[in-house]
């Protein structure tokens, strides 16, 4: 069927290719494809299940109650090296945000240095907390100063369209993650949920990334602030700075 008339193949796929095969020439070059999701304690996604006819399957709509002090939703960041299949993820104290990539980044890039890697090939969407201008001016930095002082790992970054998750292979494992944690008769526990998706990606329970504190105090109404909003991380690991 390739004699057939077909649409052509997509501009970021070839570029996204071209750099694994790239990042394939350099055994220091891991290539890392992340993400970050958001997923609520109360949603139970739509899955196919075996029962019997006589007792099927139902999953029961859940309420949380009011005295709970453990959020609704959990929101987690990862990045999977294809090379070896295991998912690096660091949970969220809060929703995604670009003080918080910036903070995921470094926990990577420190990671990295200790294995003595000098790149990473990071394949990403363009979602608001990877393309904003604050990512983009950290990434930026990061790598002047990893070219100037020889020492760090360098971010080279494949963006992909935000509507395309098929392109980056860590999307699916967000899917079956979710079925693969759900409990249809009762609410798990933050907790709970939190011990689940280690379990079904294999992965280690790291401490949760924080919401870095604002920097400066809200202005007045009306003033400017000129202070930035978040206090920024670098990415270079604090022994090589």
């Amino acid at each position: 069927m390739d004699h057939r008339p077909r649409p052509g193949v997509r501009p970021t796929k070839r570029r996204r290719d071209r750099l694994i095969r790239w990042a394939a020439a350099h055994p220091d070059w891991p290539l890392g494809c992340e993400d970050a999701v958001r997923g609520s304690r109360l949603a139970a996604p739509a899955r196919p299940a075996w029962a019997d006819d006589d007792q099927p399957l139902r999953v029961v709509e859940q309420t949380v109650a009011k005295d709970d002090p453990a959020k609704k939703a959990l929101a987690c960041d990862g990045l999977l090296p294809p090379a070896s299949n295991a998912v690096w993820r660091r949970f969220l104290d809060g929703r995604p945000l670009s003080a918080v990539t910036t903070v995921f980044l470094a926990w990577c890039c420190q990671d990295l240095a200790a294995r003595g890697q000098s790149a990473l090939v990071l394949v990403w969407d363009t979602a608001s907390w990877h393309s904003s201008q604050a990512v983009q001016t950290r990434i930026g930095a990061h790598n002047r100063r990893v070219k100037r002082t020889g020492q760090g790992v360098r971010l080279i970054v494949c963006p992909l369209p935000i509507t395309s998750p098929r392109l980056n292979p860590i999307a699916p494992r967000w899917v079956h993650t979710k079925r693969r944690v759900v409990e249809p008769t009762r609410l798990l526990s933050a907790r709970e949920r939190a011990e689940r998706v280690c379990d079904a990606l294999d992965c280690t329970d790291h401490a949760p990334i924080p919401i870095p504190e604002k920097a400066a105090v809200r202005p007045a109404h009306g003033a400017t602030a000129s202070a930035p909003a978040y206090q920024t991380h670098s990415l270079i690991p604090e022994q090589a700075a």
